[in-house]
Parts: C-alpha cells; sequence; structure tokens
C-alpha cells in the first residue's frame, strides 16, 4: 500500500526548495557517476538515468499539481525522454501518492460544508486510485457504487507559479532545450487551468459521452452526478474494470484485442471528425476495459476543440496525392506554419524531408485500411525516427516551436492513440471514409 501524503508544500519558496532538493539529488547522483569513471570502475548510464529519474519524480509526485502533469504528459512520448525517465513518468498516469484522509475531508467541507460520510453512507479513507490533479475514492449510498474525484488542495492557485519554478529546473536536470518543452509547458498551463474546473469537466463529460454513446459500439462512460459534485469534486457512477495497459498484459484472446483497439480508435475518429472536439489525455489509465469487453472512457478533464478550418488543412496531409505534389506538400507545410519564409535553405530541406518521412510512417494506417499494429517494426520505425530527430544536432538547432497550439493537442492524441494500439497490439479498420 502506498504511503499518503500529510501534505502538500504549499508557496513559492517552500516549492522551490523541495525542487532544488531534486536538483542537488542529482548532482550526487552525477558526482557517484563521474567518480566510478575516474577510478577505472564501471559506471552505468542507464543506472544513472534511473537514480536521476527516481529522484525527480519522488519530488514531483509529492508536489503534485503542475509538476506532476508535466512528467505525466513527458511520460507519454517517448521521443523527448530517455527510457529510464517515460517508464518512472508514467506512474504519474494513475498510480501517484495518495493524500490523507484528513485533507479529503478539510476539501469536502470547504466545497459541500460538510464531510464525506454526511453524504455518502461509505467512502473509503485511502484512494483507490491517484494521478496528477486529483484522486479517486469509492463510495456508496444504499445499493449504488461511485467513484468520486477529489481534487488535490491548491493545485489550481499554485498552477502559474509551479510552472515558472518547473520550466528551469526540467531544462537544468533533463537536459532538454526551452524550445523542446515550450510548447508542453504552454499546453500544460491551458489543459491544467481546464482540468483544475471540475464544473467545467462535468458538463464537458456529460456531453462528448453522450454524442459519443449513440454513435460508437464497444464504447461505455460512466454516469456523473451534479448534485454530489462542483469545482473540486466530481462524482461518477463506480465502474469495475482492468486499466488498459494490464488488460493489454493480460489479455490472450486477439480477437478481444483487436475489438478493444477497433473501440478506442473509432472514438477517436468520430470525435475528431464528427464533432470537432475530442478527449486530448490518450493514455493508458484512462481507459478500463470491463468484463464484457466494452472500453469505459475516464476523464474529460483535457479536451481540445477544432474548427473546421484547421481540421481541413491538418488532415490534406492523408491524401496521398498532396504529399506526393512537391508544390501541394509545401503549399500544406506553409500553411500550417510548419515552414516559414524565415527558414534557412538548409533548415527548411531538413524539414521538409522529416516532414515527408513522417506523414508516409505515420498515414500508413490510413492508406492500407486493414492495418494491425502487433507490427513490432512499424512501431519501432516511429520510435527510431523520433530517436534520430531527437539526436540530430542539425534537427535540434532549427526552430523547434513550429504550428498552431492545435497541432499541439491533435499531435499528442495521435502519438497516444497510436501507442495505445501498439500497447493492444490490435489489428483494426483505419476507415479513411470517417475523414
Amino acid at each position: 500500500m502506498a504511503i499518503e501524503q500529510q501534505s502538500i508544500p504549499s508557496g513559492r519558496a517552500s516549492r522551490v526548495t523541495a525542487l532544488a532538493g531534486a536538483g542537488a539529488k542529482v548532482g550526487v547522483n552525477y558526482l557517484k557517476h563521474y567518480s566510478k569513471r575516474a577510478v577505472g570502475a564501471g559506471a552505468d548510464n542507464e543506472a544513472l538515468d534511473e537514480a536521476n529519474a527516481g529522484a525527480i519524480y519522488d519530488t514531483f509526485s509529492k508536489l503534485k499539481g503542475g509538476p506532476l502533469k508535466f512528467a505525466q504528459m513527458l511520460s507519454i512520448d517517448r521521443n523527448i525522454l530517455p527510457e529510464a525517465y517515460r517508464k518512472q513518468f508514467a506512474q504519474a498516469q494513475y498510480s501517484a501518492p495518495p493524500l490523507s484522509y484528513p485533507l479529503v475531508v478539510r476539501t469536502f467541507k470547504r466545497e459541500f460544508g460538510k464531510e464525506p460520510l454526511a453524504i455518502f453512507d461509505s467512502f473509503t479513507r485511502s484512494a483507490v486510485h491517484g494521478a496528477s490533479i486529483g484522486q479517486v475514492h469509492r463510495a456508496t449510498i444504499r445499493e449504488q457504487t461511485f467513484a468520486v474525484k477529489v481534487q488535490y488542495p491548491g493545485v489550481a492557485d499554485s498552477l502559474d507559479s509551479d510552472l515558472a519554478v518547473v520550466k528551469p529546473v526540467a531544462l537544468q536536470i533533463l537536459g532538454l532545450k526551452s524550445t523542446e518543452v515550450g510548447p508542453y509547458f504552454e499546453e500544460v498551463r491551458e489543459r491544467l487551468l481546464e482540468e483544475t474546473n471540475y464544473t467545467l469537466e462535468l458538463e464537458r463529460s456529460m456531453a462528448l459521452s453522450k454524442a459519443t454513446s449513440e454513435k460508437i459500439e464497444g464504447i461505455r462512460f460512466p454516469e456523473y452526478y451534479p448534485e454530489y459534485s462542483n469545482r473540486r469534486v466530481l462524482t461518477m457512477d463506480w465502474i469495475d474494470g482492468q486499466p488498459l495497459d494490464r488488460y493489454a498484459a493480460a489479455e490472450t484472446d486477439q480477437e478481444r484485442r483487436n475489438a478493444v483497439g477497433q473501440a478506442i480508435w473509432d472514438f477517436y475518429h468520430f470525435q475528431i471528425h464528427q464533432l470537432k472536439q475530442f478527449h486530448a489525455d490518450p493514455h493508458p489509465g484512462n481507459f478500463l476495459v470491463d468484463e464484457q469487453g466494452q472500453v469505459v472512457v475516464l476523464d474529460f478533464g483535457c479536451t481540445k476543440q477544432i474548427d473546421e478550418e484547421f481540421h481541413r488543412d491538418y488532415f490534406r496531409f492523408l491524401d496521398p496525392e498532396v504529399v506526393e505534389d512537391e508544390a501541394a506538400f509545401i503549399e500544406a507545410l506553409e500553411t500550417l506554419d510548419i515552414i516559414s519564409p524565415e527558414d534557412s535553405p538548409r533548415d527548411r530541406e531538413l524539414i521538409i524531408e522529416s516532414a515527408r518521412r513522417g506523414t508516409r510512417l505515420l498515414g500508413k494506417p490510413f492508406h492500407e485500411g486493414s492495418f494491425d499494429f502487433a507490427d513490432d517494426s512499424y512501431m519501432a520505425s516511429i520510435f527510431e525516427m523520433g530517436e534520430e530527430q531527437r539526436r540530430n544536432q542539425d534537427f535540434r538547432d532549427v526552430r523547434t516551436a513550429r504550428g498552431s497550439a492545435d497541432s499541439i493537442y491533435l499531435n499528442r492524441a495521435y502519438f497516444g492513440l497510436y501507442s495505445l494500439m501498439g500497447l493492444l497490439k490490435a489489428k483494426i479498420e483505419a476507415r479513411r471514409d470517417v475523414v
């Protein structure tokens, strides 16, 4: 059982001190590493990454909010971080250290004017799940069981100061460039502001689940309860099921895996292409698989809406004629501000060729129609392409903050979707007709 946190550091000074402590631990780890090398002893770079990743995640998980959300987002993109960091940060998806019950009671008294047991017949003292913004408790009223998400205290109030503190520390201890993580920080800020508003999440959850459940097979959603919800507490049905990564590790029937993958694929493409508003947090902790093999979609706190014009411009890249026609392809890149008049000839050529390679590779499922994500070589080629770009100094020197903010959210959704399909090793029908 995870050790419960009795408090969260509050105030800029205490949070800066906590992050500085993580930096100091990383420094000590480097000293040990290079001392071993100096005396001829074995110095394992992977072991160094694991030690540093553990120190950083331990601090982020105690701070919650912005730092932990940043770790969660980075864990989805395996191209930006060494593997040790990605694995460590993946814990932020649904297994962050929980807060103690007295802090939960304090939140209920502030938001409802009463304790949890004055509203529910039963309420677990310990959280059953914990993530970056809040934790989930199981509760009952008579025969009905609920999942009650309670936001960590102070997350909303400390957002801007958190990200201002985390950014330089993250750049230093993770060895990243500001241009590489700038879009991530801005996305974290915008989405996190929305995610801390549980009233907004309640409205979106009810609207999007109703619009989607009537159209997509194999998907189900919990029912939400406004009478037991407010800006810091969100109550919904409790639904039993396995988190998607655990389901993928245990399920041996390929047809069932395919059905789960198809349901998630169709869910995303219906929301992206029909509703133009989609679930923008595609990590395994936000999907359960129930005993009937249906996919339960959780957490609409992070959603993104796109307009018709952007949708048209973005999905032009699925048209093979655009990709293979030099003039049309360059025009499409310019429309999305992926290349610009300020680019040097060398940078322009590098970006165009990289974009063409990526478009051909990532568009492959759509062009083939029926596609098998069990092909490990396909997923490996995606990660290898990202790794090559990460290590290519010429590419790293190019201005990296390109494209609209809408591209960031949609790219993230597709990267997460492909990762989920690879996790399931699912064979799906990409169904180009939806675009």
